[in-house]
């Protein structure tokens, strides 16, 4: 497939980028992940202590970038098991908050589109179905097809973002990954792909607990682009060609 630099593929993030997941929507999938892992460290009869748990999913997570991977290595926790255990939230659609007018913006901004998420399928799709945005996506890569050599490789992973650029037939230099993510944005850079930072949402916490401190939203030399939101990419669209 030929691509040029005016009609780029843009890989989009979901959660913190395309609408604010720290309003409501990460406080309800971390205090599921916790029951969850309070389960999985528990004595099969009282759960592990807050402390464990805690101690826990930010080792995962800073370890191999997704909390999942950890307790697939360490404890066989199956994946999909997990997932729908702690996605599993009810009345998703009142929790979520975002921006107005994402779908005009999107339908101007040049070139495909394709949603890049470690969140679930069956998730991401509810909100993107509630933000009017699933038509506008010509694939949807969910971390259920994350799977590089049958081992699931998630963001930051380089081996999927080499994996996915020979499935859809992509060029590095004609993408732009748009994330809130740094480590994410770290990979896609070193492969050659354009990288947005969207910053607006990182004031709270993310998946994992972690809290997002002010030092971190100086913007490293790997990010192009730094924007509030991604409302204002197509005014910097010429640093990202």
């Amino acid at each position: 497939m030929n691509t040029t630099l005016s009609s780029p593929v843009w890989l989009f993030d979901l959660d913190n980028t395309l609408h604010n997941a720290s309003h409501a929507i990460f406080p309800a999938i971390v205090a599921n992940m916790n029951l969850y892992i309070a389960r999985v460290l528990g004595d099969g009869i009282t759960p592990a202590s807050d402390a464990v748990v805690d101690a826990a999913r930010t080792q995962y997570w800073r370890r191999y970038g997704a909390t999942l991977l950890g307790l697939v290595k360490h404890h066989n926790v199956q994946a999909a098991h997990f997932l729908h255990e702690t996605h599993s939230i009810e009345d998703l659609a009142s929790l979520i908050r975002a921006e107005r007018g994402l779908r005009q913006l999107l339908r101007r901004l040049p070139g495909r589109k394709i949603l890049l998420t470690n969140a679930p399928h069956r998730y991401a799709t509810q909100v993107l179905r509630h933000l009017g945005l699933h038509r506008l996506f010509g694939h949807q890569v969910a971390v259920e097809a994350m799977t590089v050599n049958r081992q699931l490789r998630p963001k930051p992973s380089k081996l999927l973002l080499r994996k996915l650029m020979r499935m859809h037939r992509l060029r590095p230099a004609n993408c732009i990954l748009v994330e809130d993510t740094l480590v994410n944005l770290r990979s896609a850079h070193a492969l050659g792909m354009h990288t947005a930072w969207v910053t607006q949402y990182l004031t709270l916490r993310d998946t994992a607990g972690l809290a997002h401190p002010q030092k971190r939203l100086i913007r490293p030399a790997y990010v192009d682009v730094k924007v509030k939101s991604v409302r204002n990419l197509p005014a910097r669209l010429h640093r990202l060609r």
